[in-house]
């Protein structure tokens, strides 16, 4: 009879058994009772916290649809399956390449028996890379754990989005982004699909992270040689400015007085960037070349990413100083790091994809999940992302464009506006009022004799009108307006032309259809669509040179299951690119000496 612990034994249940879950170190303890255990009292636990909290109402109502203490066991049992069997598997791999080496080792060492005895000797006193050497044990168990501790994290973050999602019914902006990076969000939009509103939500998000957020600053690829430098000379000033002030506030501290105010810091802060550069450009001996000689900042003008090839020598300065940066990568170093950051974490979030498209020059990375883009092709839960980083110079041709753009969709729909009010002032009957404005021309000359003659006040046509009697009157713009236009006004303006011309279509034709109104209205929807496409792009006067991130999302709204794995991979994303927003007040507070009391430690000993 075969050992349960023979290797030759396989049984899912037996102790130690080939692909036993089971082992004899557990002492024969019962796994599953202490899951169960576990997981009855955790779910136990949040059931009794709603309970207290929700009303009773309430409770009847999250029951509707199955109940919520099934909903939450089935959460904590799927997610610790999963940790736990990462884990498992981590182990097992790491084990076996440990077990693998250290048989190649003994067999290495049986093999070498026949070597002479002085070279052994000579061997052993030396050491080799296996003889008191723990460095690549120590890695493996690092890099297990370090997989380990993703693992977990990556799950607990799943379950607590899960959570709030099913606890808090998300279904805004709030389920993709929160915490410190909530800020960053410039638009999101839920509006639903236009081939199925019933079922299908369409979402857009956009994301603006700016440059001074980014963790790895991020470059043109045709930014010049010589702004890197002078932008890592500026970070190192930086830096030396703020240990210098970390040094006076330990001074102040020692000496016994009070801590520097927040305005003080700053300006201490001012005061020193004198101490470190100044704008003497011609000189050699000015102080913002005591990093960098002047001579080596003149061979970089105006040299770029590329050198034409025809100029090019191996052994000029220029081409030498240039490779030292190149090597360092600081030209592409921030870009890589955040395409590198998004793709690895919709590998590992099951966000698979099938196109990508990375033009590295133009800083521009587009992610589709199909390479379909045919939207009559698509399933109903699909993503697209579009990951660009934009200067201030890019911002100023954007914004350009959007103004023009605005004005061009303004005089389409005011040709449609006039074209159509000209058809109905031609189709009016003679000799009939119609609307008001017949009815003004007909009293005109009456209300001139009868009351403007007499009281001396022009009359009505004479007057500038100032009010379309559409929008009412726009105020007029300041510096703040000129340099970050909304278009709010333009838009609603442009929204309410069309309903009036709709309106006006239908009091002149009724339910007729002649080839002038299928052209008119042809005309309009066209119009109306574009507009639509149009206004649910980003508006650049809202956006900061920065890294930008649009996503466009389509669920279905029962499952929603590409809305929650894509809350998963932005909040990652966005831990591992940016900073967050950080209030200098609040991350430099200190309690003030001046408010720090000395009675409150009171004692009968002798002073």
């Amino acid at each position: 009879m075969d050992l349960p612990k023979s290797p030759n034994v396989f049984h899912p249940e037996k102790p130690s058994a080939v692909g036993s879950r089971n082992s004899l170190a557990q002492e024969y303890r019962d796994q599953q009772s202490e899951v169960n255990q576990l997981m009855e009292e955790e779910t136990n636990k949040i059931i009794h916290h709603l309970t207290a909290k929700l009303p009773k109402d309430v409770l009847e109502r999250l029951d509707v649809m199955g109940s919520v203490k099934e909903k939450l066991y089935n959460y904590f049992n799927q997610n610790f399956q999963n940790m736990f069997n990462r884990y498992i598997v981590t182990a097992e791999d790491e084990m076996e390449k440990k077990v693998r080496d250290f048989v190649d080792r003994e067999e290495s060492k049986v093999l070498a028996r026949y070597t002479p005895k002085e070279i052994a000797d000579l061997l052993n006193e030396i050491g080799g890379a296996d003889k008191f050497n723990s460095g690549e044990f120590e890695k493996s168990i690092v890099n297990m754990y370090g997989h380990l501790q993703g693992h977990v994290q990556r799950g607990v973050n799943e379950l607590e989005t899960h959570t709030n999602n099913l606890l808090e019914q998300k279904r805004d902006t709030g389920s993709f982004i929160r915490g410190e990076n909530a800020y960053s969000i410039i638009k999101c939009a839920f509006k639903d699909n236009v081939d199925k509103p019933f079922t299908v939500t369409d979402v857009k998000l956009s994301i603006n992270i700016l440059d001074s957020e980014l963790i790895s600053p991020i470059f043109h690829y045709q930014v010049t040689v010589e702004y890197l430098i002078k932008d890592l000379l500026s970070r190192y000033i930086t830096d030396c400015i703020d240990k210098e002030i970390e040094e006076l506030k330990d001074e102040r501290l020692a000496e016994g007085l009070e801590e520097l105010s927040d305005s003080e810091i700053v300006f201490t802060k001012l005061a020193n960037v004198e101490h470190h550069t100044d704008d003497d450009i011609e000189s050699e001996k000015s102080k913002r070349y005591a990093q960098v000689a002047k001579a080596i900042m003149d061979k970089l003008t105006e040299l770029r990413a590329e050198i034409d090839p025809e100029s090019f020598d191996q052994m000029n300065i220029r081409e030498n100083l240039k490779k030292i940066i190149d090597i360092e990568n600081i030209r592409t170093r921030g870009f890589n790091t955040a395409i590198n950051s998004i793709t690895s974490i919709l590998d590992t979030s099951k966000m698979g994809y099938q196109y990508i498209e990375n033009l590295k020059n133009a800083r521009e990375l587009l992610i589709r999940e199909y390479e379909d883009s045919n939207i009559a092709n698509l399933p109903d839960e699909r993503y697209q992302l579009k990951l660009r980083y934009i200067d201030s110079a890019q911002l100023i041709e954007e914004r350009k464009s959007y103004d023009v753009q605005v004005k061009s969709l303004e005089l389409e729909v005011e040709h449609v506006w006039d074209l159509v009010e000209v058809i109905y002032e031609d189709d009016k009957p003679w000799k009939r009022v119609t609307d008001f404005n017949d009815l003004a021309k007909k009293v005109k000359k009456r209300i001139k004799v009868l009351i403007a003659d007499k009281t001396g006040a022009p009359i009505y046509e004479d007057i500038d009108k100032v009010w379309d009697e559409i929008m009412f009157v726009k105020p007029a713009e300041t510096e703040v307006e000129r340099s970050n236009r909304t278009y709010v006004y333009e838009k609603k303006k442009i929204y309410e032309r069309t309903i009036l011309i709709r309106q006006k279509l239908l009091e002149m034709y009724d339910y007729k259809y002649p080839k002038e109104r299928q052209v008119i209205e042809e005309r309009l929807m066209f119009l109306e669509r574009e507009f639509s496409r149009f206004d649910y792009m980003i508006n650049p006067y809202h956006i900061q040179p920065g890294l930008i991130l649009d996503l466009d999302i389509t669920s279905i709204k029962r499952t929603k299951k590409t809305l929650d794995s894509m809350a998963n991979v932005l909040n990652e994303f966005l831990l591992g690119v940016s900073k967050g927003f950080q209030d200098a007040a609040f991350a430099t507070f200190t309690r003030r000496r001046s408010t720090v009391r000395t009675d409150l430690t009171q004692s009968f000993a002798a002073e």
